[in-house]
């Protein structure tokens, strides 16, 4: 089933449905040319036409996010030290945070999590400012206003590292600012790295994850966890569509699904 977004407090430009049929396929004078190489697009079907955006199932949503670090691998190359950054964002980082008496992040934290940019800058602010703002950012919670504000406070943070830091602090209100998943929301203006910019995307984010938690049984969906699945989708699109599920509707049952992934991880 395919939804168009509904939004609560914001006027955006609604998306209308978008049909699109399978036509037959052509008839052959010769013998059938050779399968397409696993990394060829597959042909434009409602999905990829729709984009996840449009898909109301939380199913769907699950499977895709299961794809995750298999794009990101894609996108990540053979060193794979994008991938490790990752693991370390989405799995140490968040246990590190949690375990704390007062949520913050460290110098040292914030560097890495920035180390693909501007790590000198980041450097040069003092390591007990760092965790001031950092605390006072996750207290101001869920003032998102407020606690991006707090952030962009420190040298070299602008709303979108902001939206990291708070997005892994407290996944249940905050969502990163990628640009692949701002790009999978329909109706929003043109990217702009301004707050509020991210307040826009992040207020589309929330109600969708508020959406798919209902009556969901891949779990409870944060705004964390919605960002996650829509670069995903957005990435695997363009590098490695081959490993994203059949987003096409369809009557396929859940054992279904566990077959066809069963049969692309035998394909790699």
């Amino acid at each position: 089933m395919w939804l168009r977004p509904s939004h609560s407090g914001l006027v955006f430009p609604k998306v209308g449905q978008t049909h699109v049929s399978r036509s037959a396929p052509p008839i052959r004078d010769h013998a059938p040319a050779a399968s397409p190489a696993p990394s060829e697009a597959r042909p434009l079907n409602m999905a990829v036409a729709c984009g996840l955006w449009g898909c109301e199932d939380p199913s769907r949503w699950a499977a895709i996010l299961e794809c995750h670090r298999e794009v990101l691998r894609a996108r990540a190359g053979p060193q794979g030290q994008l991938e490790a950054l990752d693991q370390w964002y989405r799995e140490d980082l968040p246990m590190a945070i949690e375990s704390r008496a007062e949520k913050h992040v460290t110098r040292e934290e914030l560097e890495r999590l920035m180390a693909w940019k501007l790590a000198q800058l980041v450097a040069t602010n003092p390591p007990e400012l760092v965790v001031q703002r950092s605390a006072a950012a996750f207290r101001l919670l869920p003032d998102i206003q407020a606690a991006i504000t707090e952030l962009c406070g420190l040298r070299g943070v602008g709303p979108a590292t902001a939206s990291a830091v708070l997005a892994v602090g407290a996944p249940e209100v905050a969502a990163f600012m990628s640009d692949e998943a701002v790009a999978a929301v329909p109706g929003l203006p043109a990217l702009q790295y301004t707050l509020k910019h991210y307040l826009l995307y992040l207020g589309q984010v929330q109600e969708r994850a508020r959406a798919l938690s209902q009556g969901s049984a891949s779990g409870s969906w944060t705004p964390h966890r919605v960002e996650t699945a829509l670069w995903t989708w957005t990435v695997g699109q363009k590098l490695c569509p081959y490993l994203l599920p059949d987003f096409s509707p369809s009557l396929d049952t859940p054992e279904d699904t566990r077959l066809a992934k069963k049969l692309r991880t035998q394909a790699d």
